[in-house]
């Protein structure tokens, strides 16, 4: 009985086939075919939910300078706020600029500055390097 069970096994073994799988890259910088660029180019942009607002061609040049007057009037008061809160220099502590909670305090790395946007829940760190 062992043998013929084992016989079969055998039998079994010997009429299973393997396949070989080969990996071929379709992105052509990783050694894919050429001809795939413009589809995967096409592909990527189709996908791309970004606006290019660097191109500036359709403001006028009164436009243009209106804009540059709006970022210099809100720098300015910008500066001016942070004057007013934080005095002449970073100090540790929490601070509230509207919508905007700034901790600060200092760690091995530095002084770091956490900035939490409360009513987006949009947050991010800067260090400074001692």
């Amino acid at each position: 009985m062992r043998i013929l069970l084992t016989l079969l096994l055998f039998g079994i073994a010997q009429s299973v086939f393997g396949q070989e799988l080969v990996y071929r890259a379709v992105n052509p910088a990783f050694g894919g075919d050429t001809f795939n660029y413009n589809w995967l180019l096409n592909s990527a942009n189709a996908q791309n939910g970004f606006n290019d607002r660097s191109l500036r061609e359709d403001l006028s040049t009164l436009d243009d300078f209106a804009e540059s007057i709006n970022r210099q009037v809100l720098g300015q008061l910008t500066r001016s706020l942070f004057t007013a809160q934080l005095g002449d220099g970073l100090e540790a502590g929490t601070y509230s600029f509207g919508t905007l909670a700034l901790e600060i305090f200092d760690s091995a790395e530095g002084l770091v500055v956490n900035i939490l946007d409360t009513s987006t829940g949009e947050q991010t760190q800067i260090v400074i390097p001692n």
